[in-house]
C-alpha cells in the first residue's frame, strides 16, 4: 500500500527531480505491498551503494507526514493527501477507513479513492499536529486487508500572531543625574508563532516615543538612558512606548506596543536656601519659657531625607533661646529657654544657619550644602508683677517662741521702670489657721498664735507682692521650720497586756517595756525607768532598767494564784534627757493565768467557783423537755382562743376587699372632752382649705368639678336629719376626690361627725341594723358599684323589681 501528500505543500522543484525514479516503487520510493498472491517482491539492482538501504522486509503501509497551511480561508475543503494500498485494484472491494485525533470533526477520507481533506481552519497555536490511523478494509467484510498504520498530520505555521508585552505596562525609576547608557528596565515580547519555522516569532524592538532621552536594545529589550543628568526637579516623569516587531522588523511583520513609565528619583543635588536675608520678630518679655518665639524655613528643591534639614544659632543669644527642626514642615522652631526681661536687654541679633541632614558625597562639588540668614527679636515692654529677691526663703522658729515674734523678712521689687511701692500678705490657703502675719510694708513675717512641733513642724507660706495694679501679683515661697523644744513627757510605746502564769518562779522576766516621746532632741533619746517610791518596796515585782531605752519587769516572788487576785497594777515612771527633763508615771496591768507547761497561757481571769455536786445529764435532759413540753402547751391555748374568735364559715357577701374594724369602745359622748375637740364637732360650716398633694399634680382635674366658693356650702343646722347625712356624706366624697392629699388607693375615711339631733348618743353604726332607726340610705344605691355594700349593710333590705316590692 503506498499513499501521497499534497505537493503544493512540501514538494519543490529539487527534491521532485530527486524523487521521480523512485515513483515506480511509492510516492516516497518505499517497498509497497503485493496483495493478493501473498508473494514477497523485491527491487534488484545490480550497483551497490545507498539502493542497499531499500532493501527491507514487506510492509502493508508506508507512512509519513502530512503538511497543512494553518487559517487556510478557502471555500473548498483543504486538500491533505492520498491513502492507496496496492490491494485496491479499482475495483470497488476495497473501503479506506481514517480514525484518530479529528477524524470526524477536521479530517475527512473519501473511501473510495483515500483522498484526505480538511474542513475546519486549523490554527497552529491550539494545536501543532494530529496522530491519525488509516486502514483499507473489504467493503463487503469490514475484515481488514492491510494491517492499520499511523501517520501524523503537522499544521505548517504562517505569521499570523502579532508580539505581546505580558507584563506591560510598566514602571520603573532612575536616580536623577545618571550618566549616559545607565539600564533603567527590560522589556520583554512573545510570539506566538513557531519559533523554528521562518521568522514569524522572531521581534525586535524599537522606541517610538521617549527620544531623546531613552534608548532601548533591539534585540534584548533593555532601556537605557539617552542623556546624562536629566534633572528631577525640572521634569520627574516619563512615558515611553516601546514597540516589538516580528520577522525580525521587516515589511509585513506584525507589532505590539507597551508603555514603560519612568520616574526620575530624587537625590540630594540641591542645597538648602533661605527666601530672605533678614527676619524680624517681636515678642513680649513676659512670655514664658519654653514658648515658641519664631519659624524661619530654608528651602531645598529635594524631596524626603535629601529635603531634611538641621538648624542651628551661630551668633548671639545661644544661652537665652535655642532652635530645634519641625520634622513635619522641615522649619526652623525658635525656643525660649530663660526669661525676657526688657529693662536688662530689649533685643536679639540672631544668625541662624540651615544645613541638609543627608549631603551625597557625589554632589559635593556642586557647593556648599548650607545657608545662614539674620534673626532680630526686638523685646516689648510690659508691667510685670513684683519679683522676690529670693524666691524660696528658709526661717527657723522655736515652738515655744511667743506671739509677735518676728522670724524673718521677704522683700519684693518692682522691675519696672516705674518701680512702684510694694504691698505683702500671706496666701491664707496655705496659712488656714493663720499661725502667721507678715507686714504689709516692710515684709517682716512674725507668729500670730503660739506654735507646736509636734502638730506641724514645717509650715510653707506663700507670699503674695502687690503694686499699684491688683492684677499684677507676684509670689514668694517661705518655709518656716518650727525647732523642737521638750514639752513632752514620755510615755509606753504602746498598750501592754502583761500576762503571769501561776507557777512562774522569782526573778522571771514577764515583760520588756519601752517608751516614746514626741520630741525630737538633736542627739536621740535616752529614757530612764524606775518605780515609783510608793511602791518601790512591794513584795510582788520589781524593775530592771537596761540601758537602752528598754526596762524588764521581773517577779520577786514565786505562787501567784488567780484565786487570790487576779490583777496587779504596776506604775513605772519614765523620765526623759532633756533639758529640763520630764517624765510621767504609766501603769502596767498584770493578769495571773493558768499556764501550761511550757508557759502558755491557757486562761486567765477569776476563777469560776463550781458547786460540790452536780446534776446529771439524765436530770438536765428531763428538765429541758418539761420546758419545752410546757412552751407547746401554751401556743396550744393562744391559738384555740384566737380561732374562737374567728367566724368558721364566712358568708359570700361578706367575701369583700374592704377591711371592717370591730371595736366595743363608743366614746364618752360629749362628756368627753379629753378625746375629741367638741368644738370641731359642732362648727359644721368650717370652709375647708384643700391641701397640696405631694405626689400628683396639684392642677389635674378630677370627674366632678366641683365648685369650692363658700355660698355653695350647705348649712347643716338647717336640714332635716336624713338630708343632713347625705349632704354631709356627699361633701365629704366630694373632698375626697379633689384633695390632693388624699392616698392613691381605696382607703378607709373615719368623720368625728353625729348629726343635729344628736346629744350625747352614740356614734358607733354597728348597732345601726338592730335599732329602729328612721334615717334612709336607700339613695347609697345610686351612687354606683363602690357604695353597693354600704345601701345593702343599711338599707331597708327591700328592693324594687317592676314595680313590685321584693
Amino acid at each position: 500500500m503506498r499513499w501521497c501528500g499534497s505537493g503544493s505543500v512540501w514538494r519543490a522543484g529539487a527534491l521532485l527531480a530527486l524523487l521521480l525514479p523512485l515513483w515506480e516503487l511509492g510516492c516516497w520510493g518505499l517497498i509497497s505491498a503485493s496483495g493478493a498472491s501473498g508473494t514477497q517482491n523485491q527491487v534488484q539492482h545490480t550497483a551497490g551503494g545507498p539502493w542497499e538501504l531499500l532493501r527491507r522486509h514487506k510492509r502493508s503501509w508506508v507512512w509519513n507526514q502530512f503538511f497543512v497551511l494553518e487559517e487556510y480561508t478557502g471555500e473548498e475543503p483543504l486538500y491533505v493527501g492520498k491513502l492507496h494500498s496496492d490491494v485496491d485494484k479499482g475495483d470497488g472491494k476495497v473501503k479506506y477507513v481514517l480514525s484518530g485525533e479529528g477524524s470526524t470533526s477536521i479530517f475527512t477520507i473519501d473511501e473510495n479513492t483515500g483522498d484526505i481533506h480538511a474542513t475546519k481552519r486549523l490554527d497552529r497555536e491550539e494545536q501543532a499536529y494530529y496522530t491519525l490511523q488509516a486502514q483499507a478494509v473489504d467493503r463487503l467484510t469490514n475484515i481488514p486487508v492491510e494491517p492499520r498504520s499511523e501517520f501524523v498530520v503537522k499544521v505548517q505555521d504562517i505569521n499570523d500572531n502579532e508580539p505581546k508585552f505580558l507584563d506591560g505596562p510598566y514602571m520603573a525609576g532612575v536616580p536623577e543625574m545618571s550618566a549616559l547608557g545607565t539600564t533603567v528596565v527590560q522589556v520583554a515580547a512573545t510570539d506566538a508563532d513557531d519559533p523554528t519555522y521562518g521568522n514569524s516569532a522572531r521581534v525586535v524592538y524599537s522606541i517610538i516615543s521617549g527620544q531623546p532621552y531613552f534608548s532601548v536594545d533591539p534585540k534584548t529589550g533593555v532601556v537605557r538612558t539617552a542623556l546624562p543628568n536629566m534633572d528631577r526637579e525640572v521634569k520627574d516623569q516619563y512615558v515611553l512606548v516601546i514597540q516589538a516587531k516580528d520577522m525580525v522588523g521587516q515589511m509585513g511583520g506584525l507589532s505590539g506596543t507597551t508603555s514603560v513609565t519612568v520616574t526620575l528619583t530624587d537625590v540630594n543635588d540641591n542645597p538648602p536656601r533661605f527666601s530672605r536675608k533678614n527676619y524680624q520678630y517681636m515678642v513680649l518679655e513676659s512670655l514664658p519659657v519654653a514658648s515658641v518665639v519664631a519659624r524661619v524655613k530654608a528651602l531645598d528643591n529635594d524631596i524626603g531625607p535629601n529635603a531634611e534639614m538641621e538648624y542651628r544659632i551661630m551668633e548671639d543669644g545661644p544661652g537665652v533661646f535655642n532652635i530645634t527642626t519641625d520634622e513635619d514642615t522641615q522649619e526652623g522652631v525658635i525656643i525660649l529657654q530663660k526669661p525676657l526681661d526688657f529693662e536688662t536687654k530689649n533685643s536679639f541679633n540672631l544668625r541662624i544657619e540651615a544645613t541638609n541632614r543627608n549631603i551625597d558625597p557625589a554632589f559635593v562639588h556642586l557647593g556648599s550644602f548650607s545657608d545662614t540668614t539674620s534673626v532680630k527679636v526686638t523685646v516689648e515692654d510690659v508691667n510685670e508683677p513684683p519679683v522676690f529677691s529670693t524666691q524660696l526663703g528658709k526661717m527657723v522658729v522655736s515652738e515655744d517662741a511667743r506671739v509677735g515674734i518676728s522670724i524673718g523678712r521677704v522683700s519684693a521689687h518692682d522691675p519696672d521702670s516705674s518701680n512702684s511701692a510694694i504691698r505683702y500678705s500671706i496666701d491664707r490657703n496655705t496659712d488656714l489657721e493663720r499661725f502667721f502675719n507678715v507686714d504689709a510694708l516692710s515684709g517682716v513675717i512674725s507668729t500670730a498664735k503660739p506654735l507646736d512641733r509636734e502638730v506641724n513642724s514645717v509650715h510653707n507660706l506663700t507670699i503674695l507682692a502687690m503694686e499699684n495694679d491688683p492684677t499684677q501679683v507676684g509670689k514668694g515661697f517661705a518655709v518656716i521650720t518650727v525647732l523642737d523644744i521638750n514639752d513632752n513627757p514620755p510615755v509606753f510605746a504602746i498598750e501592754y497586756e502583761t500576762l503571769l502564769c501561776e507557777n512562774a518562779a522569782p526573778g522571771q522576766v514577764i515583760q520588756t517595756i519601752s517608751a516614746v516621746d514626741k520630741d525630737e532632741p538633736p542627739s536621740g533619746h535616752r529614757f530612764y525607768f524606775a518605780l515609783p517610791p510608793s511602791v518601790a518596796g512591794n513584795s510582788n515585782f520589781t524593775l530592771r532598767d537596761n540601758k537602752d531605752n528598754t526596762a524588764s519587769i521581773v517577779t520577786k516572788r514565786g505562787g501567784f494564784r488567780r484565786r487570790e487576785q487576779v490583777l496587779y497594777r504596776l506604775p513605772v515612771l519614765i523620765v526623759d534627757s532633756g533639758s529640763p527633763a520630764l517624765s510621767s508615771t504609766n501603769t502596767l496591768s498584770v493578769s495571773v493565768c493558768d499556764c501550761d507547761s511550757d508557759g502558755v497561757a491557757q486562761s486567765c481571769g477569776a476563777v469560776a467557783y463550781t458547786l460540790p455536786a452536780g446534776l446529771s445529764t439524765g436530770a438536765l435532759v428531763a428538765i429541758l423537755g418539761c420546758i419545752i413540753t410546757l412552751l407547746v402547751m401554751v401556743l396550744l391555748i393562744v391559738s384555740m382562743r384566737r380561732r374562737k374568735k374567728e367566724p368558721l364559715i364566712l358568708e359570700e357577701e361578706r367575701d369583700v376587699r374592704e377591711n371592717i374594724v370591730r371595736y366595743d369602745d363608743e366614746g364618752g359622748g360629749e362628756e368627753d372632752t379629753e378625746a375629741f375637740d367638741m368644738v370641731a364637732l359642732r362648727n359644721l360650716n368650717v370652709i375647708r382649705d384643700p391641701k397640696v398633694r405631694r405626689d400628683v399634680t396639684p392642677d389635674t382635674p378630677t370627674f366632678f368639678p366641683y365648685p369650692r366658693s363658700s355660698s355653695s356650702l350647705p348649712v347643716y343646722k338647717t336640714l332635716p336629719d336624713n338630708v343632713v347625712f347625705r349632704e354631709f356624706i356627699w361633701d365629704r366624697l366630694k373632698d375626697a376626690d379633689v384633695d390632693p392629699t388624699a392616698p392613691p388607693y381605696d382607703s378607709l375615711q373615719t368623720y368625728a361627725f353625729e348629726g343635729n339631733g344628736s346629744v350625747a348618743e352614740s356614734l358607733s353604726s354597728l348597732e345601726s341594723l338592730s335599732t329602729d332607726s328612721e334615717q334612709n340610705y336607700d339613695y347609697l344605691s345610686n351612687w354606683g358599684p363602690r357604695f353597693k355594700k354600704l345601701a345593702d349593710l343599711y338599707g331597708d333590705g327591700k328592693k324594687i323589681n317592676n314595680g313590685n316590692v321584693l
